[in-house]
């Protein structure tokens, strides 16, 4: 990149573009509102649409410099390589087939990348992709969300300290309702793409809820999957990819302890349930459980005591909590926070490649190329044992 603007040198927004995320989308906003919450990031152009006229009408709506709306992510990634005050980031909010060849094409222009989940539609190209990763030395950033509640980190953290001692049980659920009928037949775009294998891959509900649920029983726990027998249905008549999976799983062990077992449900034909995201972790000491819909709170079952509710920011909340913590106890915080967390953690790791390849501090947390190499990972067993009516498969 050709001089050095002020963000390159450490200070000011990072200026990223986006893949995806025009009219009609709705990760896009949701990515765009995190960016901007702690002023660590600017937009400053786009190839929002593969449709060319929907994506210059898109980057009108949000004030982009028109020559800087791109026809396609080659084309910005080209383009905005060349230029003194070129994108430094950019964010990929496309249906899941996109992921792959647009983060190769800015890794390869020397551009750092936030990408949505999962990371590929196969295994395979996501290994290739984290080797080009690797190569160019590029910060990539895969926005599992969920990583970053305040209480997330809190339990990661008091299982990490042995609080809940040796963990025996992990059990995550991720039931939505909004499936429940051929949607996709109405051609309502979300659903559309995630129901069609070409877009989204191997996985349905799996790839879309089951990942953020696999990601986020590994990340709290801290504990490797060996081997998972999965039972995938796709309930709606007609429907190409799963809407329904139940997942039991057996983890490495850890040392000389009996290894840990897990459940895992995601279903999005399942009425009643708009996100209803659940982690329960259990040990030889003691258990936490997590909801997403109360995210503030998570619940600490020390053995033998009485149950302990620990707030954001209240009492029993750790320093990490507080880190990724905006507003008073008492008030809501989560989603979009969440987001803008992950994105606050990326601006951290993107300054710090500014000093010749350097890292962020350690406590920078943020789901890198290899989770998604992991949930890719998990995907195709899921699929593999699913297909082997539910035989126990190795990752």
């Amino acid at each position: 990149m050709v001089g050095a603007s002020k963000s390159e040198t450490g200070g000011g927004p990072i200026r990223y573009g986006m893949v995806g995320g025009g009219q009609g989308a709705f990760i896009g906003a949701v990515h765009r509102i995190a960016a901007r919450m702690d002023n660590e990031f600017v937009l400053v152009a786009g190839a929002l649409s593969s449709d060319p006229t929907r994506a210059k009408a898109s980057a009108a709506e949000l004030g982009l410099d028109p020559t800087r709306s791109y026809g396609s992510f080659a084309e910005m990634a080209k383009a905005e390589a060349k230029r003194p005050d070129g994108i430094e980031a950019v964010a990929i909010v496309t249906p899941n087939n996109v992921h792959v060849p647009a983060a190769k094409a800015f890794l390869e222009a020397g551009i750092h990348v936030i990408c949505d989940k999962p990371l590929a539609t196969t295994l395979a190209e996501a290994k290739k992709l984290a080797a080009l990763v690797e190569k160019t030395g590029k910060v990539f950033v895969l926005t599992h969300n969920y990583t970053a509640y305040p209480m997330i980190r809190q339990a990661r953290e008091m299982v990490a300290e042995g609080q809940l001692g040796d963990i025996r049980i992990v059990q995550s659920e991720y039931p939505q309702d909004w499936l429940t009928e051929d949607l996709a037949a109405t051609g309502q775009k979300q659903a559309s793409w995630r129901s069609d294998p070409k877009q989204a891959g191997a996985g349905g509900a799996l790839g879309d809820i089951g990942t953020h649920a696999y990601n986020l029983a590994r990340f709290v726990s801290g504990l490797e999957l060996d081997a998972l027998s999965a039972d995938l249905d796709a309930f709606v008549p007609g429907r190409q990819l799963d809407d329904n999976v139940n997942v039991m799983l057996r983890f490495k062990p850890v040392g000389k302890t009996h290894p840990a077992k897990g459940m895992l449900w995601a279903s999005q034909v399942a009425p009643g349930h708009e996100n209803g995201l659940k982690l329960r972790i259990y040990g030889t000491k003691g258990g936490l459980e997590w909801v997403q819909a109360d995210p503030n709170y998570l619940w600490y079952t020390p053995f033998g005591q009485p149950k302990q509710l620990i707030t954001r920011n209240g009492a029993g909340a750790l320093p990490v909590a507080g880190r990724v913590s905006r507003v008073p106890s008492g008030h809501p915080e989560g989603y979009l926070e969440g987001f803008a967390n992950i994105y606050q953690e990326a601006a951290r790791a993107i300054r710090a490649a500014r000093r010749k390849g350097g890292k962020p501090a350690k406590d920078v947390v943020f789901p890198t190329i290899q989770d998604g190499v992991e949930g890719m990972a998990f995907i195709e067993a899921c699929v593999k044992s699913s297909k082997k009516n539910g035989a126990w498969t190795k990752l």
